[in-house]
């Protein structure tokens, strides 16, 4: 309550958190869950919308995934009760496979799309080796929340096509997007009011 105040005088919002959380396992998910019933309780007073895991420790068998993929849907139906919305963002390695599928497919077809979304990094993507467009066009409804990112300030590098990822993104529905410069090539308030001023005069 003290931060919302913060943020508040400085005409600032907060909407989305990214949450590490303990760590699980089976035998302890009742604390685990407990755990994220009282950051849910606490960021309700903020006023976020979205509660973000932002990464995990990348699963080698399809059991493992599955038993992640089981908590997220616990984690997201229990954050659903209160209209905040569960949601996982991804790196690189979620691009790796399992039984000759990727990681990220199978997150999406284990998860209940009603209650975890995924804040899909357009960069991380790109590094995974994939295309963060030919995702959202394949699954339209799963990524409501974008985090925006490039190998440098944004739109410097020439390796993401930001138009298509905005403009496919406006098709879906995008609720929200968050930018992050990744690496500052100079200095951080340069950097940042570079992203900014690309991403301001963009027509899309």
């Amino acid at each position: 309550e003290e931060f919302k105040k913060v943020i508040k005088d400085l005409g600032m919002k907060m909407t989305s958190a990214h949450l590490g959380g303990p760590n699980y396992s089976k035998d302890k998910h009742t604390e685990a869950m407990d755990w994220w019933k009282k950051a849910l309780e606490d960021h309700e007073k903020v006023g976020v919308k979205f509660l973000v895991k932002p990464s995990m420790p990348i699963p080698k068998t399809m059991d493992e995934l599955k038993l992640w993929c089981d908590f997220y849907n616990a984690i997201g139906e229990e954050t659903a009760k209160s209209g905040v919305i569960f949601g996982y963002h991804n790196h690189a390695k979620e691009f790796d496979k399992i039984d000759g599928q990727i990681i990220y497919d199978l997150m999406l077809s284990h998860t209940n799309p009603k209650n975890v979304f995924f804040e899909m990094d357009v960069y991380w993507v790109m590094k995974g080796g994939y295309n963060a467009v030919d995702y959202m066009n394949k699954y339209p409804d799963r990524f409501p929340v974008l985090h925006i990112k490039d190998e440098k300030e944004i739109g410097e590098s020439g390796l993401i096509d930001f138009k298509s990822i905005y403009e496919t993104a406006y098709k879906n529905g995008l609720k929200d997007a968050f930018v992050e410069v990744e690496r500052y090539n100079f200095d951080p308030i340069v950097s940042v009011q570079k992203s900014y001023d690309f991403l301001n005069n963009a027509p899309y």
